[in-house]
């Protein structure tokens, strides 16, 4: 396992985390995921960090939110001139057994947003669906259905 230092100079394991790009509407994601997931949320301007330019000065340069359930999603506008580049190429995945947990995420992250596949049985018995919701982020739900 590799590990890492954080801020206060303390060794902590790696992770892997979503890091989701946004074209001015970062803070508006993020709190919405914040709503949905709960947890904790830290924004950061880029005026925070010496940016005066009034074009995204009060955009955010990097939001975090570690989820109750314990996930980390990480968040920024582009400046000016950065390209957002959406597409098939990445999805956040949720999976797990907690029926009622991963189905009030999907209901909270689908609304708005286009649904390619309903959340409904499949035929490897798990419940699944697949969505982007409002603000483009892709997002696949799966339900394990527990072995009979």
């Amino acid at each position: 396992m590799t590990a890492a230092v954080d801020l206060e100079g303390d060794v902590m394991a790696s992770q892997l985390n979503p890091y989701l790009n946004f074209a001015g509407n970062a803070r508006e994601a993020m709190e919405f995921y914040h709503r949905v997931f709960g947890g904790d949320l830290s924004l950061t301007t880029f005026r925070e960090f010496g940016t005066e330019d009034p074009a995204y000065a009060d955009q955010i340069m990097h939001g975090l939110l570690r989820t109750t359930a314990g996930h980390v999603l990480m968040a920024s506008d582009l400046p000016p001139g950065m390209e957002i580049r959406r597409g098939n190429a990445n999805t956040i995945s949720l999976s797990g057994d907690d029926a009622g947990e991963l189905r009030g995420w999907w209901e909270q992250l689908s609304t708005g947003g286009a649904v390619g596949v309903p959340l409904e049985k499949q035929m490897w018995g798990d419940e699944f669906g697949q969505c982007e919701d409002r603000f483009g982020t892709p997002w696949m739900v799966n339900i394990t259905t527990a072995p009979m």
